[in-house]
């Protein structure tokens, strides 16, 4: 194993005790290997399932079988993510494993011996139980790191003045990190950096540049060179809804150099220093978009497949130098994207949902999908042929698009 792995599944099994990481591993094992085995190999007549200390056999077992496989499935996400949900669940359904031990013991095994292993064996699982019980403040503690100790006394968020950057730059204010506020409308950005110092007591400083142009994100950074800079908040960016043959040559331009020019430019400009401090963060705001392609949004959403491209290779280059890089990729979202891409307005995910789950998963995974429904949509690729993902995709974006777009 390289040394660039080692330390992510170190950085990994530290976020829990080695006993939590055991039952981690069992329930990932149950979930993608015997379960599946369980259901699809073993015949009907030989399968056989306890629940509560009830024997089931033939296709009974096989339908209880089925609860069985998506509780171990969450039992491995719950572990490995440490959802505040596995309280007290993981501990009652260890508490249920114990309760079926009994009843079976006592029904099935006969005289002294059978009995007294009914009694004892299971101890050990009302021990785990008890000892899983016991640890509500692990699986409910905050997720999100330590951003200042962690990382550092300042932050640039581009695109902060509407949406999910103002969202990044308030979340991180609260966690007392220092904001520079970066976008093209100085007004706003005032407005966001006087709420921020007169809420959280921190410094703001406001730097109203244009980073769609050439030379804007050189700018930003000559005009933060001062700071220590632990955290990077790559949000600029914008969409255009339409036709390819119906868009304006000029506002492509400036949106492939927003969504791609920029981040990687601001981003080369400053991970020299986080690296000579060994901490910091690179957070890239991509896009499920980016995921598939999207008639109708095909710039934009190829500019978004380059923003992930590019997070999840810095990651892996990145581990093991103490800066952490995520993509975060929100499906729709209720900031003013749509109106200023040009989209009929539709539902969006609130940009704060999308900004919690950024800074939960910062130092834990390379992307992220905000939303369930999200990820499967952009998952769907793998799954379905090609040749249809950008039909589908078409006419769902065709729903959000003004017919003279189209």
């Amino acid at each position: 194993m390289d040394h660039a792995t080692k330390s992510w599944w170190n950085a990994q099994l530290a976020r829990r005790p080695w006993w939590m990481n055991l039952l981690f591993f069992f329930c990932l094992y149950m979930a993608v290997v015997h379960a599946p085995l369980d259901l699809f190999a073993k015949s009907v007549a030989s399968d056989e399932e306890v629940w509560f200390g009830i024997m089931f056999r033939g296709w009974a077992a096989k339908l209880v079988a089925i609860p069985h496989w998506v509780i171990y499935a969450l039992g491995a996400y719950g572990f490995w993510r440490m959802r505040p949900w596995m309280w007290p669940w993981a501990a009652v359904y260890t508490a249920q494993v114990a309760f079926s031990m009994l009843v079976w013991g006592i029904v099935n095994l006969d005289g002294f011996g059978g009995m007294l292993i009914a009694v004892l064996s299971p101890f050990p699982f009302m021990g785990l139980a008890a000892v899983l019980f016991l640890e509500r403040e692990r699986f409910e503690a905050d997720p999100t790191p330590a951003l200042k100790e962690r990382y550092g006394p300042w932050a640039i968020v581009t695109g902060a003045s509407a949406g999910i950057g103002t969202e990044f730059a308030r979340a991180l204010a609260r966690h007392g990190v220092s904001v520079v506020l970066a976008a093209r409308r100085h007004d706003r950005l005032d407005g966001v950096a006087k709420e921020l110092e007169e809420a959280h007591g921190v410094s703001t400083r406001v730097v109203a540049v244009d980073l769609g142009q050439p030379g804007g994100a050189d700018q930003l950074a000559d005009a933060t060179a001062d700071l220590d800079v632990g955290v990077l908040v790559n949000n600029a960016g914008h969409g255009y809804a339409g036709r390819f043959d119906r868009q304006e040559t000029e506002r492509l331009r400036a949106m492939v150099y927003l969504n791609c020019v920029t981040p990687v430019v601001l981003t080369s400009r400053l991970i020299g220093g986080m690296r000579m401090r060994g901490r910091g963060a690179v957070i890239v705001v991509g896009s499920v978009a980016g995921r598939q392609p999207i008639p109708l949004h095909g710039v934009y959403s190829a500019t978004k497949a380059f923003d992930l491209y590019f997070g999840e290779s810095l990651w892996a280059e990145m581990q093991g130098t103490g800066i952490d890089v995520l993509v975060i990729e929100p499906g729709p979202t209720a900031t003013e994207f749509q109106e200023m891409a040009g989209e009929i307005a539709h539902a969006g995910e609130p940009a704060t949902n999308v900004v919690r789950l950024a800074l939960e998963s910062l130092g834990r995974q390379p992307s992220v999908v905000s939303g369930w429904g999200n990820y499967l949509r952009g998952n769907l690729a793998r799954f379905v042929p090609r040749s249809i993902i950008p039909l589908i995709a078409g006419r769902v974006m065709a729903q959000w698009t003004p017919a003279d777009r189209r």
